[in-house]
């Protein structure tokens, strides 16, 4: 059940990021990359530190052995924390590396197509051919 709660939140969620958010801020995420993959995944990583359960992996033990519980709705509030360490260190590799590799890419080849290119359409002038058929 834990699954489906967060799956069906995680879809909602990722919806309105990428119909709403991406709207309101402007900013360029033409495949949806952040709006799924950043945004779903937060979502998700925390709310498994909430729904983690030692019915399905015991990874806690006491001193004999014995389960303790996972995640928040097991009674072990701390692993949501800990959910959020991990995200932050995600975002915070994610953000520098994209920031590396771009300035890496901008050195060498750039970023950017020209003027005349983005006009005319980056399916015809990149790829050769058009991505849409609007003659019928």
């Amino acid at each position: 059940m834990s699954a489906i709660i967060i799956g069906l939140l995680a879809g909602i969620f990722c919806y309105f990021m990428v119909i709403k958010v991406k709207n309101w801020f402007g900013y360029d995420d033409s495949l949806d990359a952040f709006g799924v993959h950043g945004a779903g995944g937060t979502l998700g990583a925390i709310l498994t530190g909430i729904f983690a359960s030692s019915a399905i992996n015991p990874i806690f033990k006491d001193a004999k052995g014995n389960p303790l519980p996972s995640g928040a709705v097991d009674g072990n509030w701390h692993q949501v924390l800990n959910q959020f360490v991990g995200i932050a260190l995600a975002w915070v590799i994610s953000i520098v590396g994209t920031l590396i590799l771009l300035k890496l890419v901008d050195l060498t080849v750039g970023l950017r197509v020209s003027r005349e290119d983005e006009v005319e359409g980056l399916d015809l002038t990149q790829h050769g051919e058009e991505g849409y058929d609007f003659a019928s």
